[in-house]
C-alpha cells in the first residue's frame, strides 16, 4: 500500500499537519477534555510499541473489552500500526461468549476496562490458552486484590510503550510503513442470531475501501463529511457501523469524536455536544420518539396543546417530504418555518438533534412512522444498508432522492444484483477476506464470482432503490403455503411506543400470532395516568387494560395488512429480554430460536385447537 493509506498511517499524517486539531473529547469529571491529533497518535504509538515490546507479531490477534472511550480508539490504531489486528468484544458479552471470541480468535493479548469485564476473562482464562497478557484501565477493585502474573496496568503498559520507542525509535513506523492491503486489521464478530458468532475478517484494503468511497464520491453524506463535523460515539465500538462513524470518518475525513459518558446518558450528551453527524439503529431512534411522548404526557395543558398542533403539522410536512422524496414544497417550508419557532428548534435542541445535518438509521429495519417524525421535525433522515461481510457499504438513501420504505440506491463501486430466491448479493473492494477459521462458511458466504450472499431478501423500487423485505431465514411459509415476511409485521407493531419487541410466529402453522413486549416507561406512565398500581414489568403486563393496550395496537396493524398477515393472537412477554440470558445478541437482535424455546408453552396456547 502507498502512504498514507492505512489508519494509522492517516493518523500520524494529521498529527504531524495540525498537531494541535481537536480529534476526540471526553468527559473528564463533568468537563469535556481534548484530545489533540498529536495526543492521538502518541498515545497510540505508545500502544504499539507496547506491543511490540511484547513480541507481538503481524497477523496476530489483540482484544478490547470496554466501553467506547479514547482509549479503545488509541487500542485500535496501536494495534493496526504494529499490523495486528484488533478483536473487538461487547462490553455486554457475559463469559461464555468473551471465552468463545478469545479462544475462537486466539487472541494474546486482552485490553480490559475495569474489574467487570476483568473478572469474566479471569472465570474462563484457563481455557484460553493463547492469552498472555490482561491489560487493564480502570484500577479500582483490581490491584492488590488478584494475584495473576499476566496482569498489568494501563499505565505500566505505556510505560512499556515509552520504553521501547526510546530503545527503537523508528521500529513502529517502519512496520507501520510495511502494511499491505491484504493484512488482517480487525475480527469483528457477527451477532450470532443462529449460532456462535463469527469472526468475520476485514482487511487493511477493505477499510481503504470504505474511505475512499467516502472522501471520493460522499456517498453517505452532502456535503461529504469534514473537521467541522461532531460526532458522538455511543453504540459499541466492535460493531461495524459504529467503527465507520466513529475511529474511520475520524481517521480519514478529520470529524470531531465526543464519547457518550453511557448509554444511559447519551440523551444528556447529545443535547451537550448537539452533533452534525448521527447514527442510530432503529431501537434508539424508537427511544427517542417513546421519550418525547412520555414527557409530553406530563406536560401542561397548554404545552400538550402546542405539541399536538404542531406534531399534526409535522406528520403533513413528512408525508409530503416522504411523497416527494425528501424534496419540500413552498407550502411545506413556510409551515415548517413557523412550527420551528413554535416547537421544532426547542424540541430538536431538548432531543439533541438541532444542528444535525444528516442522521442515519441502520443494521435493522425501521418503520417508516418513525423516519416520518423525524423528517417531519426537519431532521434530514437517511436509511442506509450494509453489514460486517461488506464493510457496511452497499446502498443508502441520499439527499433530494430518499425512498421511505426502501435502504436507497447502490453506492459508487459497489455491485448489487437479486438472484431469483429474492436474495441481496453485493461485489466491491469492501467484501470481507472470510470467517475466521471456518472455510465452510465463507464458502456459503462468498461464490466462486465473488458476490456476497448478504441472506437478506429484498426487492427492487422503481429500478432504483432496494427494499428489503426479511432475512432469509427468517421467512415464514405458512401451512397453506404462503410465504410471509415477519420483519414488516414486527416493524408495524414496534412503530407504536408501547411496543419494544414484537416476534411473529407461523411457520408450517394455519395463522399468525406474536409474542409482545412492552416497553416499561411508556406502558408504566400510561398506567400511572389511570391510576393503575403494579410493582413489577411481569404484574405489569398481567392487567387487563394493558392487554387490551396491546390489542388496540394489534388491531391497527392489522387493518393495514392482507388476511393472510394479521395476527390472530397474541401473548406478552412476561419479562424483558436480555443478551445475558441468551435471548438477544449483543446487537439487540431477538434470537428467534431460543424465544420460540423458552416461551414454547405460551405459542401452543396461542394454537390450541387449531390443526396446524
Amino acid at each position: 500500500m502507498t502512504a498514507q493509506t492505512s489508519l494509522p498511517q492517516r493518523i500520524r499524517a494529521r498529527a504531524t499537519s495540525t498537531p494541535g486539531g481537536i480529534a476526540m473529547r471526553e468527559k473528564n469529571l463533568g468537563l469535556w477534555e481534548p484530545v489533540t491529533w498529536a495526543d492521538y497518535w502518541d498515545a497510540a504509538s505508545l500502544v504499539g510499541h507496547a506491543l511490540l515490546s511484547l513480541g507481538v507479531e503481524p497477523g496476530d490477534r489483540v482484544a478490547v473489552h470496554s466501553e467506547n472511550r479514547r482509549e479503545w480508539l488509541f487500542c485500535d490504531i496501536g494495534i493496526t500500526a504494529a499490523r495486528a489486528a484488533t478483536v473487538g468484544l461487547y462490553p455486554t458479552n457475559p463469559a461464555p461468549e468473551v471465552r468463545h471470541v478469545l479462544a475462537d480468535s486466539g487472541s494474546r493479548l486482552l485490553v480490559v476496562e475495569d474489574q467487570e469485564q476483568l473478572d469474566k476473562a479471569l472465570e474462563v482464562s484457563a481455557e484460553l490458552p493463547a492469552l498472555e497478557h490482561l491489560v487493564y484501565l480502570e484500577p479500582r477493585g483490581i490491584v492488590g486484590r488478584y494475584d495473576d502474573p499476566r496482569l498489568m496496568s494501563w499505565e505500566a503498559f505505556l510505560a512499556l510503550g515509552a520504553e521501547h520507542r526510546a530503545a527503537h525509535p523508528g521500529a513502529l513506523e517502519a512496520r507501520t510503513d510495511a502494511v499491505r492491503s491484504d493484512d488482517l486489521a480487525t475480527l469483528v464478530y457477527t451477532s450470532g442470531t443462529t449460532g456462535p458468532p463469527k469472526g468475520a475478517m476485514l482487511t487493511m484494503g477493505n477499510i481503504e475501501f470504505v474511505l475512499q468511497t467516502l472522501e471520493d464520491d460522499g456517498a453517505f453524506i452532502d456535503p461529504p463529511a469534514g473537521e467541522k463535523d461532531q460526532v458522538v460515539s455511543y453504540l459499541p465500538l466492535c460493531h461495524v457501523a459504529e467503527r465507520v462513524f466513529t475511529t474511520w470518518y475520524n481517521a480519514g475525513l478529520g470529524t470531531q469524536v465526543n464519547f457518550a459518558e453511557s448509554i444511559d446518558t447519551v440523551q444528556q450528551n447529545l443535547r451537550e455536544v448537539q452533533p452534525t453527524l448521527l447514527f442510530g439503529v432503529p431501537r434508539i431512534w424508537e427511544k427517542l420518539v417513546a421519550g418525547v411522548q412520555i414527557r409530553m404526557s406530563g406536560a401542561s395543558r397548554l404545552k400538550r396543546a402546542n405539541f399536538a398542533v404542531w406534531m399534526k403539522v409535522s406528520r403533513w410536512i413528512g408525508r409530503t417530504l416522504v411523497a416527494r422524496q425528501g424534496r419540500h414544497t413552498a407550502a411545506t417550508r413556510i409551515a415548517y418555518a413557523v412550527g420551528w419557532v413554535m416547537l421544532y428548534r426547542p424540541l430538536r435542541e431538548r432531543l439533541g438533534l438541532s444542528k444535525v445535518r444528516y442522521a442515519a438509521s441502520g443494521a435493522a429495519p425501521i418503520s417508516p412512522e418513525v423516519l416520518e417524525f423525524f423528517m417531519g421535525i426537519g431532521l434530514p433522515m437517511y436509511e442506509v444498508y450494509g453489514m460486517t461481510e461488506n464493510s457496511a457499504i452497499a446502498t443508502a438513501n441520499v439527499k433530494g432522492r430518499v425512498r421511505v420504505g426502501t435502504v436507497g440506491e447502490v453506492q459508487p463501486g459497489t455491485e448489487l444484483r437479486i438472484d431469483e430466491t429474492g436474495e441481496i448479493l453485493t461485489r466491491h473492494a469492501g467484501t470481507f477476506a472470510g470467517y475466521w477459521n471456518n472455510p465452510e462458511a465463507t464458502a456459503a458466504a462468498i461464490d466462486a464470482d465473488g458476490w456476497l450472499h448478504t441472506g437478506d431478501v429484498g426487492e427492487w423500487v422503481d429500478g432504483t432503490h432496494v427494499k428489503i423485505t426479511d432475512r432469509l431465514k427468517d421467512i415464514i411459509i405458512t401451512a397453506g403455503g404462503k410465504n410471509i415476511s415477519p420483519s414488516e409485521i414486527e416493524n408495524s407493531l414496534k412503530a407504536s411506543p408501547y411496543i419494544k419487541e414484537a416476534i411473529v410466529i407461523g411457520d408450517r402453522r394455519k395463522y399468525l400470532t406474536a409474542l409482545i413486549g412492552i416497553e416499561l416507561d411508556t406502558v408504566g406512565s400510561w398506567a400511572q395516568k389511570r391510576r393503575l398500581s403494579f410493582t413489577t414489568y411481569r404484574d405489569l403486563t398481567t392487567k387487563p387494560e394493558v392487554v387490551e393496550l396491546v390489542q388496540g395496537i394489534v388491531d391497527a396493524a392489522n387493518a393495514q395488512l392482507a388476511a393472510v398477515e394479521t395476527i390472530k393472537a397474541f401473548r406478552l412477554l412476561p419479562k424483558e429480554l436480555d443478551h445475558e440470558q441468551g435471548e438477544l445478541t449483543a446487537t439487540q437482535k431477538v434470537k428467534r430460536s431460543a424465544i420460540t424455546a423458552q416461551f414454547a408453552d405460551d405459542i401452543e396456547g396461542m394454537y390450541a385447537g387449531a390443526a396446524s
